[in-house]
């Protein structure tokens, strides 16, 4: 429930208001995909082989496309569907850098994009138990939002299985799309990142990261190249893994960030994988105070410092 506190100290509850037609949701999230979820709308309702596409959106983060499918009824597949788009668009990457192209007036290839981080997001005001528990394993590429509509021009958008379990579902051997799309198509968690280093950097990992999460709400989401951390949809820092040591990169402009001993690189103008124009070279549990104080500059911009626009 959501309420309102008055002048006088008091609650109310604020009601909430459906979405009179899944077009209305539609219209809303692309709208405003870059504010929601950080992407850039290309189109809507793309035909793709004997589909159709609601939205299609661009992850620039990632370099791979999204597709967004909006849900009001509440009996369907969704795993069936994801894995049948996905197997469309990887049978069709032409057609989807064609309309990137045209959209942004570039002349990309095929080769540019990385396909193995291609997604499907599900939206609507309310999934069943059965499709969160079917799309709720660590390795399916498909996430699902819940966005709801209130009194008073609010909504809400709350990501579901954001914490998935681990193992994996058994796909049947007929279904060759689901197949075809396991090969190509790859989701991350931190093990494939821990699994390739040290004992002594998983620690040092595992006390940083504990350090990061006592800032309150974040979010960490495992990329090919690092590990994202997150608060209201923006990299506050990224974890990229070397042999010897973890490498930070703190998601501010050069120039904002006060660091008085003056640890971190400047790396504006230096080819590199994560977030912000500041890298930290992390090999000791003894610099975590100090980088926690960079990082959690990046944290306040990022929560408090937003403005609309």
């Amino acid at each position: 429930m959501i309420f309102r506190i008055d002048g006088g100290g008091r609650v109310a509850q604020i009601k909430s208001k459906d979405f009179a037609l899944e077009k209305d949701l539609q219209r809303l999230v692309e709208n405003n995909l870059d504010r929601l979820f950080r992407l850039d709308f290309l189109a809507s309702e793309f035909k793709l082989d004997k589909f159709r596409f609601d939205s299609v959106a661009f992850d620039k983060e990632n370099n791979s496309f999204i597709i967004i499918e909006y849900k009001r009824g509440r009996n369907e597949s969704l795993v069936d569907q994801g894995y049948a788009y996905l197997h469309t668009v990887l049978d069709r990457k032409a057609d989807l850098v064609l309309l990137y192209n045209e959209v942004n007036s570039a002349s990309k290839l095929s080769k540019d994009f990385d396909w193995t981080a291609t997604r499907i997001y599900f939206i609507s005001p309310q999934f069943t138990e059965y499709q969160k528990a079917a799309t709720g394993y660590q390795k399916m590429p498909f996430k699902l939002f819940e966005i709801n509509g209130y009194n008073g021009d609010l909504i809400t958008v709350e990501e579901i299985n954001e914490n998935k379990i681990n193992d994996e579902p058994v796909i049947a051997a007929e279904n060759s799309a689901a197949e075809n799309v396991k090969r190509e198509i790859i989701v991350y968690d931190e093990d494939d990142h821990l699994n390739k280093v040290s004992e002594t950097l998983r620690e040092l990992y595992g006390a940083l990261k504990y350090r990061i999460t006592e800032l309150g709400d974040i979010d960490i989401e495992p990329k090919k190249m690092y590990i994202a951390f997150k608060t209201e949809a923006e990299n506050i820092c990224d974890v990229e893994f070397f042999k010897n040591r973890l490498r930070i990169y703190i998601n501010m402009k050069y120039g904002t960030l006060s660091d008085p001993l003056d640890r971190a690189r400047n790396i504006e103008k230096v080819g590199h994988h994560g977030n912000g124009d500041y890298s930290f070279d992390l090999t000791i549990q003894e610099d975590i105070d100090y980088l926690f104080g960079l990082i959690r500059q990046s944290y306040n911009f990022h929560k408090y410092s937003r403005t609309s626009a």
